[in-house]
């Protein structure tokens, strides 16, 4: 068996995430704590008992979403006995690539929490609120999308519309300005979408009108202090393994306006062997999504503590 760990992002939040690993594990509990005190703010309580559309905002759910994930990792570890560094591969979805380099020990625990709580600040600082939009365009092809993306530029000169996520088959997310990204939506099934849904966001991601947000990271990270993972990470933007430090803090300041390459990089992990991929953190999306991907990775979300049970 060949194990991939991955960590999902933005959107995957719900009031509630991570209670009962807390309740039920005093090493999960202890990373929400180092949490709070990392931020100087109680986020455990909006992750447990706000409200959905404050857990929701960008500033919110990214650090609260790596919490939940390396809360569930801790309980991994300790109850199954686990050592990170026997598996083969760690990969994040955008924000996940963060919870993913603080599971292999590149970032500490508290400095991932500040470096989420500033990259959703100037993420949602970047584009004035109603400016930017994303939508997801279903039952189309990556070239599909490319094609409807180059016919909006062509209309629309000077507005941003971007390939944001290649998701999976199928699923294609797009970023840019609103103008440009509702054009897009009504033009997609000339270019082979089922049907295009704005996404209910607050701000364009993973496109050039992040641009402020990459420069304000790359101050950040390049203060930050980064040890070599234990684990290999499959990155965002090439879709490949890496280990050099400098190397992925580079890709990080790249990764906020650059497309999740999401797609390729399970298939580069079907073909260097992976067998097994397992979902650390809310939800289930993104083990629906290496379904799609590959026929040969078994996938499986662990997000309550009755699934530890299904780690191998």
């Amino acid at each position: 068996m060949s194990i991939l760990y991955v960590f999902p992002g933005q959107g995957s939040q719900v009031i509630g995430m991570g209670k009962l690993f807390a309740e039920s594990f005093k090493v999960s509990k202890d990373v929400f704590d180092e949490v709070d005190e990392a931020l100087s703010e109680k986020l455990s309580k909006l992750i447990w008992e706000g409200s959905q559309d404050e857990l929701t905002m960008t500033k919110n759910a990214q650090p609260a979403l790596m919490t939940v994930s390396i809360a569930i990792l801790r309980a991994i570890e300790f109850e199954r006995g686990l050592d990170l560094s026997k598996i083969k591969y760690v990969a994040g979805h955008s924000l996940g690539e963060y919870s993913a380099l603080a599971a292999t020990e590149v970032f500490s625990l508290s400095d991932t929490a500040k470096l989420l709580r500033l990259r959703g600040e100037s993420m949602q600082r970047s584009t004035a609120i109603g400016e930017g939009a994303m939508a997801a365009l279903l039952g189309t092809t990556f070239n599909q999308a490319e094609n409807l993306v180059n016919k909006v530029n062509s209309l629309s000169k000077g507005l941003v519309c971007s390939i944001a996520n290649d998701n999976a088959p199928g699923q294609i997310v797009i970023s840019g300005h609103r103008v440009a990204i509702e054009l897009a939506a009504e033009n997609a099934k000339e270019f082979g979408a089922k049907k295009a849904v704005l996404l209910p966001v607050s701000a364009p991601f993973h496109c050039s009108l992040m641009n402020n947000a990459a420069n304000e990271m790359k101050d950040a990270l390049s203060d930050i202090d980064m040890r070599p993972p234990k684990v290999p990470i499959i990155t965002n933007v090439t879709a490949k393994e890496e280990v050099d430090i400098e190397v992925i803090r580079s890709l990080l300041v790249d990764q906020v306006t650059s497309m999740v390459r999401w797609s390729e990089s399970i298939t580069y992990a079907d073909d260097n062997g992976i067998t097994d991929a397992f979902e650390i953190g809310s939800g289930k999306v993104l083990s629906g999504l290496i379904k799609r991907i590959s026929v040969n990775i078994n996938s499986r979300s662990i997000n309550e503590p009755r699934d530890i049970d299904n780690i191998s």
